[in-house]
C-alpha cells in the first residue's frame, strides 16, 4: 500500500472522531470509540465473504442440537475467529429507530467467539453504546466505518470492469494504522515521554542485532519470542517475520511460539486483535494481561529471543506495594544470591522500574541450548549511570556485567520516537557469547547514523533507512575499535568506592583514640574515592599513588567499601572542539578592521 492511499486511511478515520464525537465527548475519550470501532471493522471485513458459510453452518447445527459451535463456525469462516449473529456491519445502517439499531448492533457483538469477546472487554465498549445512543450518533459512527470510500478490508474493491478501486489492506499496514492512531491520540492527551511506541525502524534494528549472529545456526525446530512490555505486539510480529524469512532463507523448517505482557488494556486488545487477524490463533492465549513486574504470567518459562521496549521514568510504586513494599521485595528476578551476599538486592528507585524489565528477561535466558538466549531492550540513558555503587541500579548492572551478559550498547539518535526527543540506547545481551566477545561489551555510537524524515511524526524526525542499519549491523559484526565503536574489557566500567579517613586531633596533636585505643577519625574530613576496578595495583596502589602524598595520615575504611558499576557515553566518545588556529583569529580581526574603518568617525560626526 502506498503512502497516499495509507494516509487516506488515518486521515479518514481520525476525520471520524470530529464528524461524528466532537459535541459528545472530550477529545481524551475519542480513542474509547475511535480504537474499539477500527478493531471490530477490520474483523467485520475479514468475516465478510465467508458471512452466508457460517450462516448456513450454524443452522446446521443448531437443527442437529449441537451447543459448542465455536470451533466449526470460525473452520466456516476460515479465520481463528468468527461471528454467528445475523447481521454483518453494514447491515446495520438502515435502523431509522435508535432502540432497535442498540439492541442489533449488541445482538452483533454478541455474535463474536470468545477470543474476540475478551478482546471487546478490554476495550469497555459496550459502556459507550448508551452514550452514543442517546446521543443518537451510533448510526453515523457506524455509517462512516463502513463508507465505501475507504477499504479496511485484506481484500482490494474493484470498480465495474474489473480493475481495483480501493487497494487490500494487509495486516501489518492495518497494524501500524492502529499504533498510528495511538500515537496520534497519546499526543493529543499529552502522553508521558515513556508511553510510547517503537517505530519499524527501530524495531527492525533491534530484530537485526538479534538474529543476524545466529542466522546460520537457525535449525529445523521452534523458537519462542517474548516481550513482557509488548503494546501492540509490533515487535513480536516483526521477529515472527525476521525468523520465518532467515530460516526459509537457508532451507529450514521453523515454528515459532510468541509470547508477551502488557499492562495496558486497549494495546493489549489490540496485539489479540492483531494476531487474529493474522491466523495465528494459537498465539492469542499467549499475550498475557497485567503487570510484568508485580504479576509474571510467564515465571517459570524461559525464551529464545526477547525484545521489549518497556517504560521508563515512569513510577513502580503500585508494583512495589504488590511485592510487599520496596524493602520487602524477595522475588528471585530482582533479589538473588551473587557475588557472595544471599540477597543481593537490583531494586532501583521506585521513579523508573525500567531496569527491572531487563532483569525479568535476564530471568528467562535458557540456558540449556545452543543458542541460548539473546536480548535486545530499549532504555534511556538513565539505565547507564543512575545508582551509586551498592544500590539497585548500579547493582543490577554490576549483576548483568560481571556474569558476563553485555554484549553490546548501542546509542541511538534524538528523536527517534514518536512522543520523545530524549536519548536513547539499545541494550544487547547473550548468554552465548562468541569467543571474541567474552569478556568484552562493545559500545557503539550511532547517534549521528541518521535519515531526516520529509515531514516529523510527533518527535520523531528522523529515522534508519535500510543502508543505516547495515552499517551499524556492520560496526557490532566486524567488533573493531573505529570512530563509532570502542571495545572495553567489562572491568572498565566498574569502581571501588572507598570510604578514606583522617585522624581526629586535639589540643596536643596526637589523634585522639577511643577506648579500644583505636584512631577516632574526623568526620569533617571523611572523603570517599572511586577506584576503577582495572586500576594497576589496585586500591592500595592508588590510596598510595593518589591520597598519601596529600594525606600521609589517611587510611581505607575496608567495611565500607563497594562495587559500583556506571557506563559513560559521553566519556568515551567525547570529540573536543577543534580550535581555531591563532593566524585565522587575527586575519578574521583585521578584516572586520578593515571593513569598520572610518564607521566611528561617521557615525560620531552624524
Amino acid at each position: 500500500m502506498d503512502n497516499q492511499t495509507y494516509n487516506s486511511i488515518i486521515s479518514f478515520i481520525w476525520g471520524i472522531a470530529d464528524d461524528c464525537l466532537r459535541d459528545v465527548y472530550v477529545r481524551g475519550k475519542y480513542r474509547d470509540v475511535i480504537l474499539p470501532m477500527t478493531v471490530i471493522r477490520r474483523l467485520d471485513a475479514v468475516l465478510e465473504e465467508t458471512k452466508d458459510d457460517v450462516l448456513k453452518m450454524k443452522a446446521l447445527l443448531t437443527s442437529q442440537g449441537v451447543t459448542n459451535q465455536t470451533a466449526a463456525l470460525c473452520q466456516a469462516a476460515k479465520q481463528t475467529f468468527c461471528n454467528a449473529s445475523q447481521f454483518r456491519l453494514k447491515d446495520l445502517t438502515s435502523r431509522a429507530n435508535q432502540q432497535k439499531l442498540k439492541n442489533d448492533f449488541i445482538e452483533y457483538l454478541d455474535g463474536f467467539s470468545p477470543n474476540v469477546q475478551g478482546i471487546l472487554d478490554k476495550f469497555k465498549f459496550r459502556v459507550q453504546i448508551d452514550t452514543m445512543v442517546d446521543a443518537d450518533i451510533l448510526a453515523s459512527v457506524i455509517e462512516k466505518f463502513v463508507s465505501p470510500t475507504i477499504n479496511l478490508s485484506p481484500y482490494p474493491v474493484l470498480d465495474d470492469i474489473g480493475g481495483i478501486r480501493l487497494p487490500a489492506l494487509d495486516n501489518h499496514t492495518m497494524g501500524v494504522i492502529f499504533e498510528e492512531l495511538i500515537r496520534r491520540f497519546n499526543e493529543e492527551n499529552n502522553e508521558e515521554a515513556g508511553e510510547h511506541f517503537t517505530p519499524r525502524d527501530v524495531v527492525e534494528l533491534m530484530a537485526d542485532f538479534i538474529f543476524t549472529p545466529i542466522a546460520d545456526k537457525i535449525m529445523d525446530a521452534t523458537y519462542s519470542c517474548y516481550d513482557g512490555a509488548c503494546g501492540t505486539g509490533g515487535m513480536l510480529m516483526l521477529s515472527q517475520e525476521r525468523l520465518l524469512d532467515l530460516a526459509e532463507k537457508r532451507g529450514k523448517k521453523v515454528s515459532i511460539n510468541l509470547f508477551g505482557q502488557e499492562i495496558n488494556p486497549e494495546t493489549y486488545a489490540i496485539t489479540r486483535a492483531d494476531l487474529l487477524l493474522k491466523g495465528e490463533g494459537g498465539n492469542v492465549e499467549n499475550i498475557a494481561y497485567g503487570s510484568t513486574l508485580s504479576d509474571d504470567r510467564f515465571p517459570s518459562r524461559q525464551f529464545d529471543f526477547m525484545l521489549s521496549n518497556p517504560p521508563y521514568g515512569k513510577s513502580w510504586k503500585n508494583d512495589a506495594d504488590k511485592l510487599g513494599g520496596k524493602k520487602g521485595i524477595i522475588d528471585t528476578r530482582f533479589v538473588t544470591s551473587f557475588a557472595g551476599d544471599a540477597e543481593f538486592s537490583m531494586i532501583p528507585r521506585v521513579s523508573d522500574g525500567q531496569l527491572l524489565f531487563l532483569l525479568n528477561n535476564v530471568a528467562k535466558m535458557k540456558e540449556q541450548t545452543e543458542l541460548g538466549s539473546r536480548i535486545a531492550q530499549v532504555h534511556n540513558g538513565s539505565s547507564l549511570f543512575t545508582g551509586d555503587a551498592g544500590q539497585g541500579e548500579s547493582n543490577a548492572r554490576r549483576y548483568m556485567i560481571e556474569k558476563d551478559l553485555v554484549e553490546a550498547i548501542i546509542a541511538l539518535p534524538n528523536n527517534m520516537f514518536y512522543n520523545t526527543g530524549i536519548g536513547t540506547f539499545i541494550w544487547l545481551l547473550s548468554n552465548r557469547k562468541e569467543p571474541r566477545r567474552r569478556g568484552k561489551i562493545q559500545l557503539i555510537d550511532a547517534t549521528a547514523l541518521k535519515s531526516p524524515l520529509r515531514k516529523n511524526l510527533g518527535n520523531k524526525n528522523c529515522e534508519f533507512t535500510e543502508e543505516i542499519r547495515q552499517q551499524i549491523i556492520k560496526l557490532y559484526m566486524d567488533f573493531d575499535e573505529t570512530e563509532h565503536s570502542k571495545i572495553f574489557n567489562n572491568s572498565a566500567f566498574g569502581y571501588w568506592k572507598v570510604t578514606v579517613l583522617r585522624p581526629l586531633y586535639n589540643d596536643n596533636g596526637q589523634p585522639v583514640k577511643d577506648k579500644k585505643d583505636k584512631i577516632v577519625p574526623n568526620k569533617d574530613l571523611t572523603d570517599t574515592e572511586q577506584i576503577p576496578l582495572d586500576y594497576p595495583g589496585g586500591i592500595e596502589a592508588f590510596i598510595k599513588v593518589e591520597v598519601l602524598p596529600y594525606a600521609p595520615d589517611a587510611w581505607v575504611d575496608e567495611n565500607k567499601t563497594q562495587i559500583g558499576y556506571e557506563i559513560s557515553f559521553t566519556k568515551h566518545f567525547y570529540k573536543p572542539v577543534q580550535l581555531r588556529e591563532l593566524s585565522d583569529i587575527i586575519a578574521d580581526i583585521r578584516a572586520l578592521e578593515k571593513e569598520t574603518e572610518g564607521l566611528l568617525e561617521e557615525v560620531l560626526g552624524s
